[in-house]
């Protein structure tokens, strides 16, 4: 099978958070998991929902490039992660002149797209 991936650095949503969305699309249909993230009432879902379209699209250029013939619907979510980008601390000022620290956490989010490969027998 062939693969491609995509991935987008310094997100701004918290890695526990993208993880869930992420969860949700791993092992999927390219297509099934673009629907379902589009959908899903998740923040994250957007961000990941880009990196997703944008690992097919990667699969197309690499179909044309390498002169294979390319469906979509054979692609599928061979693997999905979310690794924990550096955390910006931040002050928000509370009552009686204290200071809480907020950490705004980011995430690194990858996805590759597969399409099957004839051994496998998937």
């Amino acid at each position: 099978g062939m693969e491609a991936k995509a991935s987008a650095r310094y997100v701004r949503v918290t890695p526990m958070k993208a993880r869930r969305v992420v969860n949700l699309i791993r092992g999927k249909q390219a297509e099934e998991a673009l629907a379902i993230l589009k959908f899903a009432p998740q923040g994250a879902s957007e961000p990941v929902y880009k990196i997703v379209a944008s690992a097919v699209a990667n699969a197309r250029q690499k179909a044309n490039a390498e002169g294979v013939s390319f469906k979509e619907e054979e692609l599928f979510i061979s693997e999905a992660f979310v690794d924990e980008g550096p955390t910006m601390k931040r002050f928000q000022p509370r009552a009686q002149g204290r200071a809480f620290r907020i950490n705004k956490r980011t995430s690194h989010i990858t996805v590759v797209v597969a399409t099957p490969s004839e051994e496998e027998g998937r």
